[in-house]
């Protein structure tokens, strides 16, 4: 591929992301980012070897549990659904203390078969479509387009769009036809208590982990709706941060036919897709897919 092509590749091929539910890391060539040079090490190491994650406890406090499968059961059974996610993730700087970066989602979907992702940015924004047989990503400002055959159903399309180009959505573990078949893998989960601060609504606060990941959820009181997502993952060891505010829930509304698709997309220039070649910090993993909504685990490069 051309240089010139660079930032609409990393646009419409999908960026590497760090876990379930996790956020996607942005290229090396965002400002202030040096993913090639090692964080600065602190003034002292600390002793012996990190203790494991606490998931190996394996806890499943009810009440805990009892939220999470509300949560489950009221997205699954939305036969629409449109929402806006807003994801901050930390990526080291050069200096060693992590940087911020931010990309909005405004998602519209329809079951089994339609989704479109809209995401603005720090960074190149780029745009999702889906619409039961094909799958598009769009790069506006290139005006380019990867274009690929794609599965009959959202659950399979996000596994034939992670192997293809890597392409994972910070909420995918919130949009598959059954969420809780991914969350009951868990081995460690309990509630915090009440929280009166995200997103204007009364919610609940629930910890969930497994050996991979350790999440804390914001569970809404009244409709049972995820407002907040925080991940941090046992193969970090710079324990970086993964943040997902989602807001602007509508359920089981209309959604036009037109949504899930673009003129300007139908007319860009073509390119393929194909997996990013952002590389990520020391010691994390790409992300995988459990159970049958997830594809298996991968090694960086």
């Amino acid at each position: 591929m051309r240089p010139r092509h660079a930032l609409a590749a990393r646009a419409v091929a999908g960026l590497i992301t760090a876990g379930c539910l996790g956020l996607a890391l942005p290229g090396a060539a965002q400002t202030g980012a040096a993913p090639a040079a090692q964080p600065a090490k602190p003034a002292v190491k600390p002793a012996g070897k990190a203790s494991p994650p606490a998931a190996v406890l394996m806890v499943m406090e009810p009440r805990a549990v009892d939220l999470l499968k509300a949560m489950s059961a009221r997205l699954a059974a939305a036969k629409t659904m449109s929402f806006t996610a807003v994801a901050g993730y930390e990526f080291p700087s050069r200096f060693g203390p992590p940087l911020v970066y931010t990309t909005r989602y405004e998602v519209a979907l329809q079951r089994p078969n339609r989704l479109r992702v809209l995401m603005p940015g720090d960074g190149p924004a780029s745009e999702f479509y889906f619409d039961g047989r094909t799958i598009v990503a769009f790069a506006p400002a290139e005006n380019l387009a990867a274009v690929a055959d794609a599965p009959p159903t959202i659950d399979a399309m996000l596994q034939a769009a992670f192997k293809t180009a890597s392409i994972y959505f910070p909420f995918t573990d919130l949009i598959v036809a059954d969420p809780y078949a991914v969350l009951a893998g868990g081995k460690l989960a309990f509630y915090i208590g009440p929280s009166g601060v995200v997103g204007g609504v009364r919610t609940e606060m629930v910890a969930w982990a497994d050996n991979d990941v350790f999440l804390q959820i914001w569970i809404g009181v009244d409709d049972k709706l995820p407002r907040r997502v925080r991940a941090t993952f046992a193969d970090d060891p710079l324990r970086l941060r993964h943040d997902m505010e989602i807001s602007n829930w509508q359920l089981d509304g209309a959604i036009p036919a037109e949504t899930f698709a673009s003129a300007k997309a139908a007319a860009a220039g073509r390119m393929a897709f194909g997996t990013p070649t952002v590389k990520l910090p020391p010691g994390m993993k790409p992300v995988t897919m459990k159970k049958s909504t997830r594809p298996a685990a991968t090694k960086p490069q």
